[in-house]
C-alpha cells in the first residue's frame, strides 16, 4: 500500500451557528467512513475551547480524498462554509510516518 494521504482540519464556527455546524459535521461521519479509500475519519471538539471542531482524515490516496471532496453534499458545504465559520477552515496535510501495518484490516 502507498503511504496514506492524511489531514487535520480545524473549524471555528460563528457562535450562533456552532450547534448547527456540529450536527452537520457529525452527519458526515458515518457516510464518509463507508467510502472507498477511507481509512480513518474522526470528528472532535476541542476540550479547552468548546465549539472549536477538529477533524482527522486518513485516505488510501489523494485520489480517494479528491473523490470524497467531489461529492455533492461536500461541494455544497464547501460553497456555504463561510455561512457557518468565523474564519476559513484551517487544513494541514500530513505525512504519515507510522503507516498502517499489514495486520490492519483497513490497509
Amino acid at each position: 500500500m502507498d503511504q496514506p494521504f492524511t489531514l487535520v482540519g480545524t473549524a471555528h464556527p460563528k457562535p450562533e451557528r456552532a450547534t448547527e455546524l456540529r450536527e452537520l459535521l457529525l452527519s458526515f461521519v458515518e457516510p464518509t467512513r463507508q467510502e472507498p479509500g477511507c481509512l480513518e475519519y474522526h470528528f472532535h471538539e476541542d476540550r479547552d475551547e468548546p465549539d472549536v471542531f477538529v477533524f482527522y482524515e486518513a485516505w488510501r490516496s489523494k485520489e480517494d480524498l479528491d473523490a470524497h471532496l467531489a461529492l455533492p453534499h461536500l461541494q455544497d458545504f464547501w460553497e456555504r462554509r463561510m455561512d457557518y465559520l468565523e474564519r476559513d477552515l484551517e487544513i494541514r496535510y500530513l505525512t504519515m510516518h507510522s503507516p498502517y501495518g499489514t495486520r490492519d484490516r483497513r490497509a
